[in-house]
């Protein structure tokens, strides 16, 4: 029986073909690691091991260079092959960043915590680390998180509207420093003219999202997902009548909210009720 011939001079095991493709992908766009580091703004060290395969970073990183190099979903699809666990990485959640990137609109309900496209770097990590990753696991993630901000800058930016139930406000971290630098940027975020930035006061009652965080997505042809999400396991909507079921409920709880002006009003008072200096 002849040999069979080689169709790919790529490796075939799944890790080292990831990095392949990254190293590729990056040396045809002409791109320095420390250049894609500035575009994406990751610590550009982090691609120069995902290339050598020291690590394969977290999807929300792979997610970003999907969205850099024109390739959406493939890299997240080599990168859940070089996992090799499929319970780390769901085909839910694959699909799910790939249809964010792609998104037109984006609506949000908060429940306790503000949505990771508005977390920052302090916020992000001290949430992690509240859900038991540590070392350079936690420093990866929390990288990706703040990265994916990404998406709400640019021209080409999503609308976005997040709507915050007062518990997100209410729920201070343990560095009163850390604390105000995420207040602060949500101030600077209700500032942006693709953001729309909603408070939800606890007057305001019960309602139908009272125990789900969701995000709405609209694709360019009209296309509405739903994705719920907890802190185990996240749901991609994609049947059309329950997600307009979803958003009508979404529509009654943004009724019920501040307005975007109210809302920034609501968190500013609350900067100006914290210590000018935390640490005093």
């Amino acid at each position: 029986m002849p040999t069979r011939r080689v169709i790919t001079g790529r490796s075939q095991e799944p890790r080292v073909r990831f990095a392949e493709e990254l190293h590729r992908l990056r040396t045809e766009r002409g791109d320095s690691l420390r250049k894609l580091g500035e575009v994406l703004g990751w610590d550009w060290p982090l691609f120069g091991k995902m290339e050598s395969g020291e690590t394969i970073g977290g999807p929300e990183v792979v997610q970003a260079l999907d969205q850099h190099y024109g390739t959406p979903g493939l890299l997240l699809t080599l990168w859940e092959l070089a996992v090799g666990d499929p319970t780390q990485f769901r085909e839910q959640y694959r699909r799910y960043m790939t249809l964010e990137a792609e998104a037109v609109s984006l609506w949000h309900y908060a429940v306790s915590a503000p949505p990771g496209l508005l977390q920052t770097e302090g916020y992000a990590r001290e949430a992690l680390a509240a859900g038991g990753l540590r070392g350079e696991e936690l420093n990866q993630q929390v990288a990706a998180r703040v990265g994916r901000a990404e998406l709400l800058k640019g021209d080409g930016a999503p609308q976005f509207r997040t709507i915050l139930s007062e518990t997100v406000l209410r729920i201070p971290l343990s560095d009163p420093r850390v604390w105000r630098e995420q207040l602060e940027h949500l101030v600077e975020a209700a500032d942006r003219p693709h953001i729309a930035l909603h408070v939800l006061p606890f007057d305001a009652g019960l309602h139908h999202l009272m125990s789900t965080d969701v995000m709405f997505l609209r694709m360019a042809d009209g296309q509405p997902f739903a994705y719920t999400e907890s802190n185990f396991r996240g749901e991609l909507v994609p049947e059309s009548r329950q997600v307009e079921r979803m958003q009508r409920a979404y529509d009654v709880v943004r009724d019920l909210a501040l307005s975007p002006t109210e809302s920034r009003k609501f968190i500013s008072d609350m900067l100006e009720d914290l210590p000018c200096d935390p640490s005093t």
